[in-house]
């Protein structure tokens, strides 16, 4: 039988991949679907984005986020493919990473409609844009997810540097030797992952299969899945960019997309159940959620899983070594 330690990297991951995509397909299996009847038919349920009409706050915003998706990508993909990293500056890579998660941070500042889609031939109105600032979603969303880019990039990209050997070598402004550019990087990346992709396939999930132990079990194993399949996406797709390495690659893929999809496990579900109840009239008689519960909110998630990060660390016998400034230039 073939040992399955010699086998190269690629073979490695993708059997990996398949197996846990093979449990999750037999698990889909064993659920019972919710269904509704109309007209005599029976309709399957839901859709991978919000009810427009019970909450159109979260759907005009995921629409939104999708098409910046789009247009952040394309631009990172440009930048790689081109190379024109080469020539970038440390005030150029601020540049770049800062304008594209600029949209995002003012978004419900300047466009609180975010999108106004139209569905059934009925325009969908973002409640958003009545709110005041402070209480619009797009707002608490960004609050929440600038928080966890903060904490994620400050604390835990030092385990990564420890436990993997990881390295910034570009030339950039660090913050606690973490390049600033990251920490604005992160937020339009974590932006696509929770709002996007995860609140997409949890949402399928969610509403798609009768409650019961089984679907919890579903539920459970999406995540881990999603935050392991996410983990790994990313440290494939940036592995073309020089300036970002590892002492041990194979390393980095395997035990490095475990260790990175550490932050998904607390983060996907968490950001899915957040603030559920701002458009579903569910509020009336409990406080609101307001931004310094959004920001106490993603601070507990953040901690969460600094404490598993850490676990894991003991494990493995590996001291932190954290040897950052407060400010410095490299490069």
């Amino acid at each position: 039988m073939a040992n399955i330690s010699a086998l190269p990297i690629e073979a490695k991951m993708s059997a990996i991949l398949i197996t846990m995509f093979a449990i999750l397909v037999g698990m889909h299996t064993l659920q019972t679907p919710i269904v509704q009847k109309s007209n005599n038919k029976t309709i399957r349920l839901p859709l991978l984005l919000p009810d427009p009409n019970k909450e159109p706050s979260k759907y005009c915003y995921e629409i939104f986020a999708w098409y910046y998706t789009a247009v952040w990508i394309a631009s990172f993909g440009f930048i790689v493919v081109s190379q024109c990293y080469e020539y970038f500056t440390a005030w150029g890579y601020l540049g770049v990473c800062g304008g594209l998660a600029l949209p995002l941070m003012l978004q419900p500042i300047l466009y609180p409609l975010a999108s106004t889609p139209v569905v059934k031939n009925k325009i969908i109105i973002n409640p958003d844009n009545q709110r005041p600032f402070h209480r619009r979603f797009a707002t608490k969303a960004t609050v929440y997810l600038m928080t966890y880019a903060f904490i994620g990039n400050y604390w835990y990209t030092h385990y990564f540097y420890s436990v993997l050997k990881a390295e910034y070598t570009m030339p950039s402004h660090r913050l606690n030797d973490v390049p600033i550019a990251m920490f604005l990087a992160t937020h339009f990346y974590f932006c696509t992952y929770h709002v996007c992709i995860s609140n997409g396939i949890l949402r399928f999930v969610d509403r798609s299969y009768q409650n019961g132990w089984i679907k919890k079990v579903l539920f459970g194993f999406t995540i881990l899945f999603l935050s392991y399949f996410t983990a790994f996406m990313e440290t494939l797709t940036i592995s073309s960019f020089p300036y970002y390495s590892f002492v041990d690659r194979t390393m980095a893929y395997t035990w490095g997309s475990a260790f990175y999809g550490i932050y998904f496990i607390v983060s996907f579900p968490g950001f899915y159940y957040f603030d559920c109840n701002i458009d579903d009239g569910k509020q009336k008689g409990r406080p609101a959620v307001t931004l310094m519960d959004t920001f106490t909110i993603a601070c507990g998630h953040g901690m969460m899983i600094l404490l598993l990060l850490d676990f894991v660390r003991l494990y493995l016998g590996i001291p932190l070594v954290i040897g950052g400034v407060a400010f410095a230039r490299t490069g």
